[in-house]
């Protein structure tokens, strides 16, 4: 009987990326998906896509910016596929799918106004500060992420900041609608 069989370099790696940032990846991918089930299979398919390419790869070190570029590239494609089918069951009357229990469960108000304000900022905004406050990446790993400059990553950090700030600021107190008429009657039945 043989004895248990050796893992190749490409099974360990991706065990070790699996162990350390799995948690990180699927919460990535969700905060640009907003979809549980989806943000799983995304990093699962980035993981699986590493492990194919790992003796191609010439760090074996950076293999979790592969992983992290993988699942950003992966979310864009299935938000634009995700709009094109709303924009097609727009066209066609169809109804809205049914929102997900995990979904449903997320009725906390900031929360939601979160989520809501996250949506009105541009992709890239959005991408940079999911990588930097919830993927806590340096400025050059979400560069190399996300394929551009420390300078645009600056650039869309401050921008999007700027924007949240804006969106999430309490509304100022509305001046009181008079409710009591501008002159009121004489009781005596004067003018």
């Amino acid at each position: 009987m043989a004895g248990p069989r050796a893992l190749s370099a490409a099974d360990a790696g991706v065990q070790d990326l699996y162990a350390t940032h799995w948690h990180a990846l699927v919460r990535l991918a969700y905060l640009l998906v907003q979809d549980s089930t989806l943000a799983e299979d995304l990093a699962q398919d980035a993981l699986i896509s590493v492990h194919q390419r790992w003796g191609r790869l010439r760090d074996s070190e950076a293999a979790i910016g592969y992983v992290r570029r993988t699942v950003v590239n992966s979310a864009r494609s299935a938000l634009r596929h995700r709009a094109v089918v709303e924009k097609h069951a727009r066209r066609t009357g169809a109804e809205e799918s049914v929102v997900s229990a995990e979904q449903s469960v997320m009725v906390r108000l900031e929360h939601e106004a979160m989520l809501r304000a996250f949506d009105q900022l541009s992709e890239k905004q959005r991408e940079v500060l999911v990588l930097r406050y919830y993927g806590d990446l340096s400025e050059a790993q979400i560069a190399d992420a996300l394929d551009i400059s420390r300078g645009a990553v600056k650039t869309h950090a401050h921008r999007g900041l700027a924007r949240l700030r804006d969106l999430l600021a309490p509304e100022p107190p509305r001046p009181p609608s008079p409710t009591a008429p501008t002159s009121l009657p004489d009781p005596e039945g004067g003018h």
